[in-house]
């Protein structure tokens, strides 16, 4: 019998933390975040991170787990999960994954193979195309080889595109199997306009809370290159630190990016198999509709 696992997606801002929180109290679960920017040490507030208060005593895996230098890839995240997920069945406990980088759900759930390492001599044969022919030509070729990566990726980071790309054309990136587990993906959302509200109201809190100290204080300690300074929230300080554009136009670029960004996890979430949307502008009324949906699947 294939372990059950409770799986929640959705844009920035929607309310994911908090949902899974008040499942994993009901069903006795344990969270694990698929959220390629808390993993990071020292990114707080610029990534939302969800604070003990708010984890309400339920264990979390996967917050805090490397420095702002590391590079950690889907890859990582799947070993990792499979890990985690042994751990808390062995607790009886019943595993609850959450976070807005859905390729990473994408990725365990319906299980795909994405390799061991990277292909060296493929990273090398992109990298000098896209110095050959520039970023736009690159974004083109990811977009004809896969839309779905290509909306979940920030075409304007070369780092990022071409590591997607190399996900795009690796023979072993593009073969799934059956997945290894039962379970239940919830998407949530709310009507844009009411999302994109919550997103810029978020921003101005991140700065209320210190978000600019933050960001300075990684800067001085691990440098511009660091891979936490492609992240949306940390990247847009760069220009402004070095005085390119004025703190008011830095906010809004991050608020942008932001709303950008909320659109591109849409767009690749309902690409994903078996995910089921679930309106969360009445955010109890959307827990009593999941609630009822995992009671009946658990019987």
């Amino acid at each position: 019998m294939k372990q059950k696992i409770i799986a929640i997606v959705g844009p920035t801002a929607v309310g994911k933390s908090k949902m899974a929180v008040m499942l994993a109290k009901k069903f006795d679960g344990e969270i694990i975040s698929a959220d390629s920017i808390q993993i990071y040490k020292t990114l707080n507030i610029g990534s939302a991170k969800v604070s003990e208060k708010e984890m309400e005593g339920i264990r979390h895996y996967g917050i805090d787990i490397a420095l702002p230098t590391t590079q950690l890839s889907a890859f990582d995240f799947v070993q990792n999960a499979k890990s985690w997920i042994e751990e808390i069945v062995k607790r009886k406990k019943i595993p609850i994954i959450v976070g807005g980088t859905a390729l990473y759900v994408k990725a365990l759930l319906e299980n795909y193979n994405l390799g061991a390492s990277p292909d060296e001599k493929l990273r090398q044969n992109l990298k000098q195309e896209y110095e050959a022919k520039g970023l736009k030509f690159m974004a083109e070729k990811l977009k004809k080889l896969d839309k779905c990566l290509a909306e979940k990726t920030d075409l304007s980071n070369p780092i990022r595109l071409l590591r997607t790309l190399e996900i795009a054309l690796s023979n072993s990136n593009k073969t799934k199997k059956e997945s290894e587990y039962d379970y239940k993906l919830f998407a949530l959302n709310v009507d844009r306009e009411l999302l994109y509200k919550r997103i810029n109201i978020r921003v101005d809190q991140m700065f209320g809370e210190g978000l600019e100290s933050e960001v300075h204080s990684i800067l001085v300690k691990y440098g511009e290159n660091a891979p936490a300074f492609k992240a949306i929230g940390y990247k847009e300080f760069l220009p402004y630190f070095k005085k390119e554009i004025s703190k008011e136009e830095m906010i809004l670029q991050i608020k942008q990016h932001s709303r950008n960004y909320a659109k591109r996890q849409l767009t690749f979430i309902r690409g994903m198999s078996n995910v089921q949307f679930v309106d969360v502008q009445n955010f109890n009324q959307a827990y009593k509709k999941i609630e009822k949906e995992i009671e009946n699947w658990l019987q």
